[in-house]
């Protein structure tokens, strides 16, 4: 297809509203050595308010990521480690008897925030999953009959280990479609590793973050996003895209019949579109490419393709099967 000219002023709209976006990579990369996609995720997330999950073994440098995103947009930011025990009062809060006045009082939980770490998120039961849900879903909490706004933006950053399930509770497919991306995070490289070494060998390592965005400025960058345009071929071919995990073999796909148990729902046609703005805002343009899709498509994807035990048998995972449709659906 051919690629769409931007106008100059929206070149220099973006590139003045994303100024402060190489900064932030900066100032993270002061804290974070590589985990380049970790660091993408965050602002993705950050840029469009969506939900990140994140899944990597411990120590990869996960919760320091996130805490540092929020100290350098100068965000309110809590962190809540995900227990078996945890109550739904715990996250939202709760109200408090005046024995003195006799009246009710709120005091609000945790989930007020704009960056929200939910530390080993699985590890936490049913109800407490279902009240993070109403949180994330309609960005409102419920206490004692009233609902209470949770501030702009709010993004919730959860953990999970991958390869430690006992006393864990799998998040429910509902939940997981609440993510826009899923990020996991690998192992560093041997230079990385290197450098980790160097920087935090040592019984006090450097863990400041520069402050170098305040939140006026990323919903502004959010609002500009929104402003990328999308060429409909490029909707077509991202329709095509989902729609291929829900019918491999209408896409030309039919050695995956059989190995899709659910594919990509609405919400993740919803989320590739928004998510491929924000990557093209990323890379200063002022319209989608099917790089973009392509770039961002197993992270939006990933946890809403649901493989079947023919398919775990076979060895192929969601990425696997993500991969195959990205490979395989025409580009327009």
């Amino acid at each position: 297809m051919s690629t769409p000219t931007a106008t100059a002023s929206t070149s220099e709209d973006i590139e003045r509203a994303g100024a402060w976006i190489r900064e932030l990579e900066g100032s993270l990369a002061e804290v974070i050595v590589g985990q380049g996609g970790l660091v993408r995720g965050l602002i993705l997330g950050l840029l469009t308010g969506g939900h990140v999950l994140l899944e990597g073994v411990p120590g990869l440098g996960k919760s320091l990521a996130v805490a540092s995103l929020a100290k350098a947009v100068r965000g309110e930011f809590s962190r809540l480690q995900f227990t078996p025990d945890l109550l739904p009062s715990d996250l939202i809060g709760t109200e408090i008897y005046n024995i003195k006045e006799g009246t009710f009082s709120v005091r609000k939980g945790p989930v007020f925030a704009n960056l929200v770490l939910a530390d080993e998120v699985n590890r936490a039961p049913a109800k407490v999953q279902s009240a993070l849900l109403e949180a994330m879903q309609e960005r409102q909490v419920s206490i004692g009959g009233e609902s209470f706004r949770l501030p702009r933006p709010f993004v919730v950053l959860a953990t999970q280990n991958p390869i430690e399930q006992e006393g864990t509770y799998p998040l429910p497919e509902a939940q997981l479609d609440r993510f826009a991306l899923k990020v996991v995070v690998d192992y560093p490289n041997r230079a990385e590793e290197l450098a980790i070494l160097d920087r935090c060998g040592r019984t006090d390592p450097a863990t400041d973050v520069r402050s170098v965005v305040d939140l006026e400025q990323v919903l502004a960058a959010g609002r500009m996003v929104d402003s990328i345009t999308l060429d409909p071929r490029l909707q077509e071919y991202i329709v095509s895209l989902v729609l291929a995990t829900r019918d491999p073999a209408q896409a030309g796909l039919a050695e995956l019949v059989g190995h899709i148990h659910y594919g990509g729902s609405p919400r993740a046609t919803i989320w590739l579109s928004i998510i491929s703005r924000a990557h093209a805002f990323l890379h200063g343009r002022g319209f989608v490419t099917p790089s973009d899709i392509k770039s961002v498509a197993l992270e939006v994807l990933r946890h809403r393709v649901i493989p079947t035990y023919e398919a775990e048998a076979e060895g192929l995972d969601a990425d696997a099967l993500v991969a195959r449709v990205v490979e395989t659906v025409p580009v327009p």
